[in-house]
């Protein structure tokens, strides 16, 4: 039932699209033409009656609804509500896609790893095959109409071949109120335990191997299950059907042509038939259709996922894997180019034209240097060169700091006892040379500079009042340049100074 087109668009082409839009099976048209009519009827009534039937004080009434359903219509979100659901069912009908149980997998699992030519071997992987394809066939049962109708009872199934009467006698026996699509899954490991044990599976890595393969396949069986029980949250859809219809109801009076003498802003012209609204209720009216088909890929649509033809193929398959083809390998023979050190397939006259094409070696391969920027530099010049400018630029001036600044940046050096430091503050003298007569003036912030060379003498505290932006405190080495006093603040200094 999926509609495939691919091939038509294989290659961008001029109006490439425009050879889809004829197209009658699964196309929007068909999806739509219903809704469009009605819409275009009740148009075309309102526009008559409002013409031909009402009396004049009547249209005054009817104008003025008109313009107040045309001014407030667009404050439904049509498109945003829209938006976010179409995204919501377009990522879950491909996620539901991806988790049909294909049996590829398994079937070369069973095919290598379950050994034996004879009859008993033989019944083996038949049988553990057929179990992976009835529990298939049993979730599919669960969540799809047409798999439903297909196979409406167990007798179906049993007639079908999926399962034996005595395989159906065990399955009815288990009393459980819940869907029992797993119970042949358990069955495989049963089956797959009991060839072990014969010696048909030769050690626990092809048996863990196995039962992985079982594993991914009855996850699949399960998400399958579980996206046909939690649906969309009802109220969501509920909102986004009730914007977009209820802002066409108010778009069947609000965009209706009013009478031109009457003045009204906006309806100067009298076409009689809304083109756009027409286009508007296509595109959103469409868009809902859209995520309604989506929404459950697992019904009889045109879209809608084949699984019929899914079961027909995946049973054929696999059991033409794990039988007919058991260790039915061609003759081994040498290749065409097993003398060929290089060897080349050909190219048929459609595709010669590839040969001439440069081959693509990465995005940097065409970049070209000078060749005085190709030549490698002594590391020892690199390092000098790099060092002053290290020196120069370790950190920023204090002033550009706040004030916190200086004392964070000194250095920290043991700090004198004495009760005339304590009562001095935290700060020592910060003056240029000796000027304000103290004898801390050489030691930053009052410490002790015999303490610091390891003697035992102490000097006294700074009582200077000279400001403290008049010392530049070194951020840096000691043979760093100083940084330059900003412009904004060489007038305060100069001021302090003075006074």
């Amino acid at each position: 039932m999926t509609v495939t087109y691919t091939a038509r668009v294989a290659n961008a082409r001029f109006c490439g699209f425009y050879q889809l839009l004829g197209l009658w099976r699964g196309s929007i048209y068909k999806l739509l033409y219903r809704e469009f009519l009605i819409f275009l009827i009740a148009y075309l009534g309102l526009s008559l009656t409002y013409r031909f039937v009402l009396a004049e004080d009547q249209k005054r009434s009817f104008e003025k609804l008109v313009i107040y359903c045309d001014q407030y219509a667009n404050l439904i979100p049509v498109s945003f509500v829209l938006g976010f659901y179409v995204t919501l069912v377009v990522t879950r009908w491909w996620s539901q896609y991806t988790s049909l149980p294909m049996p590829d997998r398994l079937m070369c699992a069973i095919a290598g790893s379950v050994h034996g030519r004879d009859e008993r071997g033989r019944l083996l992987r038949r049988t553990l095959m057929r179990y992976g394809s009835l529990a298939g066939v049993l979730i599919l049962r669960s969540v799809s109409t047409a798999v439903f109708k297909r196979f409406p009872t167990m007798d179906h199934v049993v007639e079908a071949g999926f399962m034996t009467r005595e395989e159906r006698k065990k399955f009815e026996g288990l009393h459980s109120p819940y869907n029992k699509y797993w119970v042949p899954c358990l069955w495989f490991t049963s089956l797959v335990a009991q060839a072990r044990r014969e010696g048909r599976v030769h050690d626990d890595c092809a048996l863990k191997l196995l039962m992985e393969e079982l594993n991914t396949f009855r996850g699949n069986c399960s998400m399958l299950f579980h996206y046909d029980w939690i649906s969309v949250p009802l109220v969501y859809t509920q909102v986004v059907t009730i914007a977009v219809y209820s802002f066409f109801v108010a778009c069947l009076i609000g965009r209706q042509f009013l009478d031109p003498s009457q003045g009204y802003t906006g309806h100067e012209l009298d076409l009689g038939l809304p083109i756009f609204t027409l286009l508007q209720f296509f595109f959103y009216v469409g868009w809902l259709k859209v995520a309604e088909q989506l929404i459950n890929p697992f019904g009889e649509d045109d879209d809608d996922f084949e699984t019929n033809l899914l079961i027909d193929r995946n049973f054929q398959v696999s059991m033409l894997a794990v039988d007919e083809m058991y260790e039915d390998l061609p003759l081994l023979e040498r290749d065409r180019y097993w003398d060929a050190a290089n060897p080349r397939a050909p190219y048929t006259a459609a595709t010669a034209f590839l040969l001439q094409q440069p081959r693509f070696q990465g995005s940097t391969f065409d970049i070209t240097l000078a060749k005085e920027e190709m030549q490698f530099q002594p590391l020892e010049e690199i390092e000098e060169g790099l060092e002053p400018r290290t020196r120069g630029s370790s950190s920023p001036p204090p002033w550009l700091l706040g004030p916190s600044s200086f004392a964070s940046h000194l250095p920290l050096l043991p700090r004198k006892n004495s009760s005339a430091s304590e009562a001095s503050g935290a700060y020592g003298c910060l003056c240029p040379g000796a000027s304000c007569g103290c004898q801390a003036s050489k030691t930053p912030l009052g410490w002790d500079e015999e303490a610091v060379a390891g003697g035992g003498a102490t000097s006294e505290p700074c009582s200077s009042t000279q400001p403290l932006l008049d010392t530049v405190v070194p951020l840096s080495p000691v043979n760093s340049p100083q940084p330059p006093v900003p412009h904004w603040l060489q007038g305060s200094l100069e001021e302090e100074k003075r006074a």
